[in-house]
């Protein structure tokens, strides 16, 4: 079976049909308005991946709350962004009907920014801290997430991602280091309990067996009491309680999972594998093979960092550029059974039409992402994101978040 074949080929998640292997990440772009609606920005970017024909995509993380949110220009799904999330959801079906599309659900917990927002946490973490929630705020998040699912399944959203990784809420209830005496601490079963709670009042709110519901995860988070280490204190890998999770999930009704790992405010190398140390890709790789060997037949397993192998110019030694491309390398993971799908994130910046080029056989025109990092520097200042590459409209918006920048620097000396 050659790449195109493989890669273009259909695969049911649920009741439904994904027309190819190509996920397209959940990617956070800074371009909402001040009520957290989307912008002409924000509607445009997912028009085009629409366009690109990707067999599934991920709204971006759309945060539950605007009380604690790590972005200020940050998607909201609550009451009063119904009507404009709909709009959202059926101006992309009509240029795509087929494509499969997805909100990521997301709290930001410790992450959230306090310069415009509330931080709170499970249990203060070194260098972040917050208000420590008790169990009713946490309950007050968890009646927000059911909430967010209506609101999504009501938009016309195709399932929801109900994040659970990268440091952000849910995987800070679920790491190891929320040892605190609560009641979604300490040992596994408590703090599971938060997860598979939440997908069960989900369901039973929903109640619709098209609507898809699964999870992003951290395998591996990469420092003391992280999710997949050993304990509160061990940063050594240990997949036992990311698998017990999958599964717990699984039989509450999860029909896919998307495997990543790190948490970008802390591991973020592990996160955004970059150009420099290409070969901890494989470390996702062989996270979802782990993962995907425990599961259900049916159940979608999309693996992640499949950016940085491009088109085979990657920086990777003892292996040929075809072995080692995107697409090489990509079709050999689904063909031994190791993913489903490939998630692209920052390669979903530089050409989101990468999907139909290669149903075309325009393979040659594809846009492969330099893996600068330059969309993750926009990321971090604030500053709405997109490819710095190949989008003029962002090469101009670093030049002038970089002189911003240089400005408040010179200010504070």
């Amino acid at each position: 079976m050659n790449y195109r074949e493989t890669l273009l080929s259909p695969i049911k998640i649920g009741a439904r049909t994904c027309q190819n292997r190509f996920f397209m990440q959940a990617m956070e772009c800074n371009d909402e308005d001040e009520n957290g609606n989307p912008s002409r920005l924000t509607a445009d970017r997912y028009c085009r991946l629409a366009d690109g024909e990707a067999g599934m995509v991920s709204l971006e993380a759309i945060s539950i709350t605007r009380e604690s949110r790590s972005r200020d220009s940050q998607l909201t799904i609550m009451e009063p962004n119904r009507d404009a999330l709909k709009a959202l959801v059926r101006k992309v079906k009509e240029r795509n009907p087929h494509m499969l599309f997805i909100f990521q659900l997301t709290h930001s917990g410790e992450l959230s920014h306090p310069g415009f927002s509330r931080r709170v946490t499970v249990k203060p973490l070194h260098g972040y801290g917050g208000d420590q929630l008790t169990e009713d705020e946490v309950g007050k998040i968890m009646d927000d997430f059911v909430l967010a699912a209506q609101i999504a399944h009501d938009a016309g959203a195709d399932g929801i991602d109900m994040k659970l990784c990268h440091g952000y809420f849910g995987s800070q209830v679920l790491r190891p280091y929320n040892d605190r005496k609560w009641k979604y601490g300490g040992p596994w079963e408590n703090r599971s309990r938060f997860a598979f709670d939440l997908y069960e009042r989900i369901q039973n709110a929903v109640n619709d067996k098209n609507f898809l519901i699964g999870s992003k995860i951290s395998a591996w988070e990469g420092f003391p009491g992280g999710f997949g280490t050993a304990g509160p204190d061990s940063p050594i890998i240990d997949l036992a309680e990311p698998i017990s999770l999958l599964k717990g999930l699984e039989e509450r009704g999860a029909q896919f999972f998307i495997q990543s790992a790190g948490s970008p405010s802390i591991t973020i190398s592990l996160t955004q594998v970059d150009r420099h140390i290409p070969y901890c890709s494989y470390l996702h790789q062989y996270f979802a093979g782990e993962l995907k060997k425990r599961l259900k037949p049916e159940t979608v397993l999309i693996g992640s960092s499949f950016t940085p192998y491009r088109n085979g110019k990657n920086r990777l030694c003892a292996v040929t550029e075809e072995q080692s491309s995107l697409l090489g390398f990509g079709a050999q993971c689904v063909e031994r059974g190791v993913v489903d799908m490939l998630g692209l994130g920052r390669q979903s910046f530089a050409d989101p039409m990468l999907p139909r080029k290669l149903r075309e056989g325009r393979e040659g025109e594809i846009k492969w992402c330099t893996v600068c990092d330059n969309c993750l520097e926009l990321l971090i200042q604030q500053s709405q994101v997109g490819c710095c590459t190949y989008d003029r409209y962002y090469t101009d918006v670093l030049v002038e978040t970089r002189k911003q920048k240089g400005r408040l620097t010179a200010s504070h000396t």
